[in-house]
């Protein structure tokens, strides 16, 4: 075999095997970010069947462009031991006692190997256009590559199952507002529905990021800024020691909700 079409058969065989054992899993997350990138470590390395669906090429959220383009981000004291669980390095802030800086490609790097190095499996550039509903409960995604979503092109989707399904789409919460646009559900917020992120107010931005993380229908959770959009958190700016404490909260939820279906059956 010609070494030109030796390459090509490799990268088909191998991506169809990764794409077909990630169409049944027990996580399905969408959106990248450090949120879902450190639940995904964390439910990967609990064993399980893990896969995150990033629309952009790249994974890893807002992480890379650091504050307006300046590549560093800052983390507090409560979240440090997370970056180091992940082995990425951080200084103290003078003048600023519990802040750290550190270098925000570094820390999207860092959070994506420790993800795919858990087991998790990352699939960039693939969009969410739909979620599977059935009986009263979210059980998987309609899902589609990038560009046919963007060209507009009349292509028909594939469809993921899945225990769990996390929304980790940021600031939109894209997957929670399909559930409650197409599902009709009622969220499990003061109106039932989306509250909307408030603006800037970085401790209690922080707060409420983690306080926020939960499970807000049966089988559909969220975490990081989606969680703050669909519960009406405050917006914080470039600091992620809370979005590190979402995706750790959020793993050790949907680990806790799988094993108590587990017994219901």
């Amino acid at each position: 075999m010609l070494i030109e079409n030796a390459i090509s058969s490799a990268i088909v065989r191998s991506f169809s095997a990764k794409l077909e054992k990630s169409l049944i899993l027990d996580v399905a997350i969408v959106g990248g970010g450090p949120s879902a990138l450190v639940a995904a470590r964390d439910l990967a390395k609990a064993g399980l069947k893990v896969a995150i669906f990033e629309r952009k090429l790249a994974p890893g959220g807002g992480t890379w462009g650091g504050g307006m383009l300046f590549n560093e981000v800052v983390v507090q004291d409560s979240a440090l031991s997370i970056l180091d669980s992940f082995g990425i390095h951080h200084e103290p802030i003078k003048g600023a006692p519990g802040y750290h800086t550190l270098d925000s490609v570094e820390m999207a790097s860092g959070l994506i190997y420790g993800a795919v190095s858990a087991g998790a499996r990352i699939f960039n550039a693939m969009s969410v256009e739909d979620i599977v509903f059935k009986e009263g409960k979210v059980n998987g995604l309609v899902i589609n590559w990038t560009p046919v979503e963007r060209l507009g092109m009349h292509v028909d989707p594939l469809t993921v199952i899945s225990s769990a399904v996390l929304d980790g789409t940021g600031h939109p919460s894209e997957i929670i507002h399909l559930a409650t646009e197409k599902a009709h559900i009622k969220l499990s917020t003061e109106t039932g529905g989306i509250l909307g992120e408030k603006p800037m107010w970085v401790d209690s931005g922080e707060a409420s990021t983690v306080v926020n993380t939960r499970e807000y229908f049966p089988g559909l959770f969220a975490c990081g800024m989606s969680a703050n959009n669909t519960a009406g958190g405050y917006r914080m700016g470039p600091i992620f020691g809370g979005m590190l404490l979402s995706g750790q909260k959020v793993a050790k939820l949907i680990r806790q909700s799988l094993k108590k279906n587990k017994r219901k059956k």
